[in-house]
């Protein structure tokens, strides 16, 4: 210990009688206004890579509980009926079994969460909700009771899609509802009727999406225990305390009586986020006395949460010079036989078909509406893929009429920095010409767009991103000098563990090898609103610095009182404190604050609305181009070259990004080339299975795919950082529509471009249709 070798010295030498002296050459000439980096920035090896690569993390279907039975569910096979009875004798009466549940062992219960019961209460509104559960010694025998379930419907019309649930005297999905819509968002600026008098020309048009699967490698699963301690419930979510509050309503407990634990994830996008199927086990752990596990197959997890389909009307005015003069937008999402989340989607809808552009006249309107089929949820970036389509391909239509660039028309017309798209929105924060530059430059679009027949098009998107700005974190300095790291994002693949570690390895000087960070547990980890909308990196990230600046400043104080100096005369390098040639590592100041007996250093930090006057927390943008090969003679279209500008503000972990921005325009890809959960008029899904429901796979990735992360270090997080993740999945769809359309002559506005529809739109063009 070389403070206390220096302690020895000082009786033949005064070495601390001036320790100033020892610190003044560590200041000469420094910058001390911007804190030099060592992990930030870099693509450090991933903290959970080898328990990953090895086997060795668990994930909830892993996990064995002593006493654990296996449950299983059985669903409607109607897309709409009332249940008249239900005789469960045969099954309890099966070898093994311990528990059948059904709404009659819920009545005590407040059963209802985001719209819907945790199990059908006398009727059901899609093909494969929750009718039964049995709780079994092992999955065959609960599989095997499942048949002995003997239900009796009543059949009762179904409204299958948009167009049914539209309709002139579409049956209700809902008793007590006026009709078949579940929420409307209005947004409204100027006069938009005012606008179009103004206007030289008005473009008007109609576009489809599909309802799509996230298909994350891990379906649902949870576990459940119920005793006289509370509620224990380990769970494969996004958003572990807002279900925690979720349970305890449910089941009429305080939320301390409820505890939720979170492993890894395998994988997410949204389909894990908000209360899914955990209250069902809940409660079926409660009848049976002992811990439960539901795993969902993926047919299962199909039927529980998608992506919203939507139809989108869009009207646009402009000038003859390009200028855009007003918006009128009404768009519909398919967000099934209950709410969900469905309101969050048309709300995010609503503004995300404005695009990144300043019209001075806007009406808006998006509805989400109740439909007889599988339940639609959080998707990467909610409402932006559906809508930014529309928008991104009418300003294609846009130029082409007029004769303009495509790229020339958007900077025209693009928001400045601290411009507000629409009242009540926090104004952009990102420089979106530079952006685009960027992506003219990486595309070299100006060159190859020029060839003759060259089938290149390009989109620009912006989402308002961040969701609730709450998140708390704490870091635990160990008496070793090693530190734990509390905080309640999930990790679900995309790398917090380790971004938040390089955040905190930096900010107290610690390698990453000192740093532990486990998964989310509601009785430990302090709170966290949610993960997911781009958040992790921006608001945990932030409260995660504060708490580890919060211990850096109790380690100051520590170490100014050893050396006799002002705090701000010391610096942290490699896990120990440095003034002048006198240091103390971490160990040290631990034993030196509380003895040798143990103890711990406990740093706090907390994100709430302050971090920005108002929301959203930060705009992500999303910029790309492509460039196709198509197969006239079949209509296969292939991506041959993919530019993608992801403005990220600060780089945490650039590997990591790239593969994030690669991730979300892969997800793009298959969203617009053939991704598409086909429902038969029935409600009855027909392609449930990883066979029929085709996902992108290595050979639809493009043959150049280049990424480009912009680093203005002008987000509200860490080092500048802005999140990321989501804008590199919705320009895709509207850049190859676009290139089709530049190329071949075909503007096609329904997804997905299924080789059919591609050639059928090729045939049609022939004969000049």
């Amino acid at each position: 210990m070389i403070l206390r070798e220096m302690a020895v010295k000082k009786q033949q030498s005064p070495v601390i009688a001036d320790p100033l002296s020892l610190c003044r050459s560590l200041f000469v000439g420094v910058r001390m206004t911007k804190k030099q980096l060592k992990f930030v920035g870099q693509s450090v090896p991933r903290v959970d890579g080898i328990e990953k690569v090895t086997g060795k993390a668990k994930f909830t279907g892993d996990l064995l509980i002593p006493g654990m039975l296996h449950g299983k569910i059985l669903r409607s096979p109607y897309p709409h009926a009332r249940i008249i009875h239900i005789d469960i004798s045969q099954a309890e009466a099966l070898p093994g079994v311990v528990a059948v549940l059904t709404a009659a062992d819920i009545s005590d219960l407040d059963p209802y969460y985001n719209g819907r019961p945790l199990i059908a209460i006398q009727k059901v509104r899609y093909v494969g909700e929750p009718v039964a559960a049995v709780a079994a010694i092992d999955e065959l025998t609960a599989h095997e009771a499942l048949s002995l379930i003997k239900v009796d419907y009543e059949e009762l019309p179904a409204a299958v899609g948009l167009a049914a649930a539209l309709k002139k005297g579409a049956r209700l999905i809902h008793e007590n509802a006026a009709n078949n819509i579940c929420s409307h968002e209005h947004v409204e600026k100027g006069n938009v009727e005012q606008g179009f008098v103004e206007s030289d020309e008005i473009f008007e048009d109609s576009f489809t999406f599909p309802m799509v699967y996230h298909y994350a490698l891990e379906p649902h699963s949870a576990i459940a225990q119920v005793n006289d301690e509370g509620i224990t419930v380990w769970s494969s979510a996004q958003h572990p305390f807002q279900v925690r509050g979720d349970i305890a309503k449910i089941f009429r407990v305080h939320p301390t009586k409820v505890r939720m634990i979170i492993s890894f994830l395998g994988g997410g996008f949204g389909s894990k986020s908000y209360t899914k199927f955990e209250p069902l086990v809940v409660a079926l752990a409660r009848k049976a006395g002992s811990p439960v596990r539901i795993c969902n197959s993926v047919t299962e997890s199909m039927l529980t949460v998608r992506r919203h389909a939507a139809k989108v009307r869009l009207k646009t005015g402009i000038k003859s010079d390009g200028t855009l003069i007003a918006r009128e937008a009404e768009i519909y999402i398919d967000t099934g036989g209950y709410a969900d989340n469905g309101p969050q989607v048309a709300i995010r809808a609503a503004t995300r078909v404005l695009g990144p552009y300043r019209i001075p006249h806007i009406c808006s309107d998006a509805y989400a509406v109740y439909t007889n089929v599988g339940g639609a949820g959080s998707f990467r970036a909610i409402g932006a893929p559906q809508t930014i389509f529309a928008s991104e391909s009418q300003m294609d239509m846009i130029a082409a009429k007029l004769g303009m660039d495509p790229a020339e028309l958007r900077r025209k017309n693009f928001l400045k920095k601290g411009e507000e798209l629409r009242p009540k929105l926090r104004g952009m924060d990102a420089n979106l010409a530079s952006d685009l530059k960027k992506l003219v430059s990486a595309s070299e679009w100006k060159k190859r767009s020029k060839k003759k027949g060259a089938a290149m098009g390009l989109a620009c998107g912006a989402t308002n991103a961040g969701a609730t700005p709450i998140s708390v974190a704490m870091v635990r300095l160990q008496p070793d000098g090693s530190l734990v790291a509390f905080a309640g994002s999930t990790e679900m693949g995309q790398g917090v563990r380790t971004v938040l570690s390089q955040i905190i390895a930096d900010e107290l000087s610690l390698p990453l090898e000192a740093i532990q960070i486990g998964g989310a547990d509601t009785q430990v980890t302090p709170y966290d609103a949610s993960t997911g909308s781009s958040r992790s990196t921006t608001l945990m990230g932030t409260a995660v610095l504060r708490a580890a600046h919060d211990l850096r400043s109790q380690l100051l104080k520590i170490g100014a009182e050893a050396f006799r100096v002002k705090p701000s005369q010391i610096q942290l390098v490699d896990g120990a404190m440095i003034c002048g040639e006198m240091r103390l590592n971490f160990r040290e100041a631990m034993e030196r604050r509380f003895g040798g007996s143990g103890g711990e250093l406990i740093g706090h930090g907390d994100v709430g609305p302050e971090i920005t006057g108002t929301l959203p927390v930060f705009w992500e943008i999303g910029m790309g181009s492509a460039e196709l090969d198509v197969d006239q003679e079949t209509g296969e279209v292939r991506i041959k070259r993919y530019v993608s500008v992801a403005d990220v503000g600060k780089a945490i972990h650039p590997e990591g990004c790239v593969g994030q921005e690669e991730g979300a325009a892969m997800m793009g890809i298959g969203h617009t080339m053939f991704e598409q959960m086909v429902y038969e008029e029935g409600g009855e899904l027909l392609n449930p299975n990883l066979i029929d429901y085709r996902v992108p796979t290595f050979s639809h990735v493009p043959s150049e795919f280049h990424t480009v992360l912009v680093e203005n270090e002008d987000g509200p997080g860490p080092h500048g950082a802005r999140g990321m993740g989501e804008g590199g999945l919705v320009s895709v769809a509207p850049a190859v529509t676009n290139a089709l359309a530049r190329g071949f002559g075909i503007r096609i506005k329904d997804l997905p471009l299924t080789p059919e529809r591609v050639w059928r739109a090729l045939k049609d063009k022939e004969k000049g249709k």
